[in-house]
């Protein structure tokens, strides 16, 4: 009898990691769809667009890849460097500073800039004025919506990516190993070449891939300008053209290339526990600088900051205090409660997910967890427009098959559940930022020491009590800073909104896009302060997080 016992309790189905496998599915599933939609379109349009646009599509999204990875990695590890390496004017404020350029959506930098440069901007009124010039005809300036301004906008937005694990980096390092390559001669630029940018490479190269995700992933930046990239292509292609498998096929080569940076980014990752020093090693003591010396490194550290923070900000707000009447404007507190509504309800089902899976899988303590914890990652490097892809075509058909059900057995049509509510939204946050919840739960859980919960569970309690009185309350800061993230993250995001949103539905960042879209910035204004104001909460938390 005990024999049966023991086998009825090795087949016995463990709820966790069951509960945790349909997790994962449902965040892998989107991607899943994209690939069969792919390979099975109703209307294969696959040689024509390779005949057509898809060459234009990659190549200009190369070109802005190429830009924005030089640029980002030389302003942030450049930035990174003098902050840690030299001591300046300002340097204590610019070491925070420098990570608010996160708060800010690439698309609001582009509407600030273009908006600060164009004809009727400041500076050309200025110009104008100043130089006595009539019209454009007397003096030459670049032509602000281009693929030029593109790169600059999307580098300033994204530089601190890699300024913050460059920093890191430099930081772990060896003071001895800078002051012996000084006894032997060598000079700042030697130091930076020789010594402190090998070790940081692979922190460099992690950033410069993160930076390169977001660059492929942006719609509203690169529409705004008139750039078209493979992910204004699935929206050509699918909204315009309407045909999804050829939408598909596009989200396809992106899907390609978000997992050639994911591998690079992981390469990085791996390679960058082999440069840490022990804790015995003494840190590095920052050098003096004065003189013209010392001011241009400042003005270097400010420069990417006015450029990424002060400016959207600066026009954004002179927008809305010249006019006041835009906080009144109809629309604006619905896409506001439509925000709190959508990322807050994503937020809190993201981390509970996050959390049921990392506990169900460490507590069954199968080989799963190896597999099926990157695979939940991989929606945080989906783009938008691709998850959008992957959700809608199955949501809609399965909404149609289940409210046809329903008519059928009651007499009721319940209409769309799923695609015409915010259900889909929620869906697609859900699985976009699954990867954030996950990697701060499963931190947390790790810090936790394993005896704890197994005395807990030794005076009777379950697995479920386990985690509500023992972990909960030790992770309570991680849990709160998960769902923070979570719900900024979902504040900002635009593709995928856009294409999953019921009719007549706006969060604070479709309007923006919408208002600034048809040149009304005065109106957009406010639900822009409002998304960079949520943004600076991050970034505050991020910034306290990496004080050092």
């Amino acid at each position: 009898m005990s024999k049966q016992n023991t086998q009825q309790a090795r087949f016995r189905p463990d709820p966790w990691l069951i509960g945790a496998m349909l997790i994962a599915a449902v965040v892998v599933a989107p991607m899943l769809s994209v690939l069969w939609l792919a390979f099975h379109p109703t209307e294969n349009i696959w040689p024509h667009l390779i005949s057509t646009v898809l060459p234009r599509y990659f190549g200009t999204t190369l070109i802005l890849m190429a830009g924005v990875g030089l640029i980002t990695a030389v302003v942030g590890t450049g930035t990174a460097w003098l902050v840690v390496m030299y001591r300046f004017p300002g340097r204590g404020w610019l070491d925070h500073l420098l990570l608010f350029p996160l708060a800010i959506p690439a698309y609001v930098g582009a509407y600030a800039l273009v908006d600060f440069l164009q004809y009727a901007g400041p500076l050309q009124s200025a110009m104008r004025a100043a130089m006595g010039w009539q019209d454009a005809r007397d003096y030459w300036f670049p032509e602000v919506r281009s693929l030029g301004f593109c790169i600059a906008v999307l580098s300033a937005a994204l530089y601190p990516y890699v300024y913050l694990l460059a920093r890191a980096a430099f930081r772990e390092q060896s003071g001895s190993s800078y002051e012996v390559a000084r006894a032997l001669g060598a000079g700042p630029w030697a130091l930076f070449f020789r010594l402190g940018l090998p070790l940081a490479r692979p922190a460099v190269a992690t950033g410069v891939a993160l930076a390169l995700m977001e660059t492929v992933a942006d719609f509203g930046t690169v529409t705004y300008f008139g750039v078209q990239t493979l992910t204004t292509g699935v929206f050509s292609t699918w909204l315009n053209g309407n045909n999804a498998g050829g939408a598909a096929q596009i989200a396809g080569v992106i899907l390609t290339l978000i997992l050639i940076l994911v591998g690079l980014e992981r390469i990085g990752r791996r390679r960058a526990r082999f440069h840490r020093p022990s804790r015995a090693t003494r840190p590095v003591e920052p050098m003096a600088m004065t003189g013209g010396r010392a001011w241009a490194a400042t003005l270097a550290c400010a420069f990417p900051v006015l450029v990424g923070f002060v400016l959207p900000v600066a026009m954004m707000g002179w927008h809305a205090l010249a006019n006041p009447e835009v906080w009144l404007a109809p629309g604006l507190g619905a896409a506001l409660a439509n925000t709190l509504l959508a990322g807050g309800s994503a937020a809190v089902l993201t981390v509970g997910a996050a959390l049921f899976l990392v506990y169900g899988l460490r507590l069954s303590g199968s080989g799963a967890a190896r597999v099926v914890l990157p695979l939940t990652t991989l929606g945080y490097a989906a783009p938008g427009a691709v998850l959008a892809v992957g959700l809608l075509i199955p949501l809609a058909a399965l909404d149609n098959r289940v409210a046809d059900a329903v008519l059928a057995l009651t007499g009721w049509d319940p209409g769309l559940m799923l695609t015409g509510t915010a259900g889909a939204i929620i869906l697609a946050y859900f699985v976009r930022f699954f990867g954030i919840a996950q990697g701060a739960v499963d931190s947390a859980l790790g810090r936790v020491s394993p005896s704890l919960p197994l005395a807990a569970r030794s005076l009777g309690r379950t697995a479920g009590g386990a985690l509500q009185s023992v972990y909960l309350p030790l992770m309570r800061g991680s849990v709160a800073s998960a769902l923070l993230v979570v719900f900024v993250d979902c504040v900002k995001e635009l593709p995928a909104t856009l294409l999953l949103r019921p009719f007549n539905f706006n969060t604070l960042a479709t309007r923006v896009y919408e208002l600034a879209s048809l040149e009304k910035l005065g109106e957009a204004a406010p639900a822009a302060l409002m998304v960079m104001a949520v943004g600076l909460a991050a970034v505050a938390l991020l910034a306290r997080a990496n004080r050092g």
